[in-house]
């Protein structure tokens, strides 16, 4: 599938992040909701076949086809900018700065949340019928998750909150190693292929996105899901977001660029 190397793959993402970092805002903006948007659908898509079949499994392997679509057309999630500006500012490429970095990522954050809350705005009305009668099916089974996935770590308290924290890094340890995966090959089939598997792992382990979540929590609330906005942000999406921050950096981005662009010394045999 045209495979490349670790240590060109590498140097692809530093490359990448640099120039997610120079993106005029017009851009990033246009990009990061286009992402919100797709990915979105996507999780209505996996919601909806997980209801008609039975199946969450069936929900899991059917959601990549969203996360694929939108790096094949180029756009950006923030977990994905999570782990490639940063590498950019660790190399010292000319002119990337902490500000530069930050400046991205608010950016992304405020693109990726205005494309999901559009769908969750559309597919609610959808689910209702404008609103004239009670959500079918598959909204209610969206207000459940809304519910679940709040309320339910707010009753364990600080062991939630950590339990929620670490769902998000393993999340982002798997989703941002489905953006890796879009780079290291030249193909079309190879890139989905290689993005797929870990996108398919971390929805069929129900880890926290917090881009998923963008669309899932207030798509749950406008349906009546009886959780408050204090609750999607406090129990989930701030912990969700940093969760996934740390968790890409630290298991995806680092880990890859210390040992395959700052590699060490060879081992001497004298």
């Amino acid at each position: 599938m045209s495979y490349l190397v670790p240590s060109e793959f590498v140097t692809k993402m530093v490359d990448a992040g640099e120039s997610k970092i120079f993106m005029s805002t017009r851009d990033t903006i246009i990009r990061a909701y286009m992402a919100g948007a797709i990915l979105a659908l996507a999780a209505v898509f996996a919601v909806s076949m997980t209801v008609q079949t039975g199946s969450p499994l069936i929900g899991a392997i059917l959601f990549p086809v969203g996360f694929s679509m939108l790096y094949l057309l180029g756009f950006d999630l923030l977990t994905g900018v999570f782990v490639l500006t940063p590498l950019a500012l660790i190399d010292k490429r000319p002119g990337v700065t902490i500000g530069g970095v930050l400046r991205n990522w608010s950016l992304v954050f405020v693109g990726n949340f205005m494309g999901a809350f559009t769908v969750a705005v559309m597919m609610s009305i959808v689910f209702t019928f404008g609103f004239s009668t009670e959500p079918n099916e598959v909204g209610q089974k969206i207000a459940g998750i809304g519910e679940a996935r709040t309320l339910g770590y707010a009753k364990y308290g600080a062991a939630g909150m950590l339990t929620l924290f670490i769902r998000g890094m393993l999340c982002n340890w798997m989703v941002s190693t489905g953006v890796v995966g879009a780079m290291i090959s030249t193909t079309v089939s190879g890139k989905v292929i290689a993005m797929w598997m870990p996108i398919m792992l971390f929805f069929a382990m129900t880890f926290e996105h917090s881009i998923v979540n963008m669309f899932l929590f207030p798509s749950g609330l406008i349906m009546g899901g009886k959780f408050s906005i204090m609750d999607y942000l406090i129990w989930n999406e701030i912990p969700t977001v940093v969760g996934n921050l740390v968790g890409g950096l630290a298991f995806t981005g680092l880990t890859l660029y210390s040992t395959h662009v700052k590699t060490a010394p060879k081992r001497s045999i004298a």
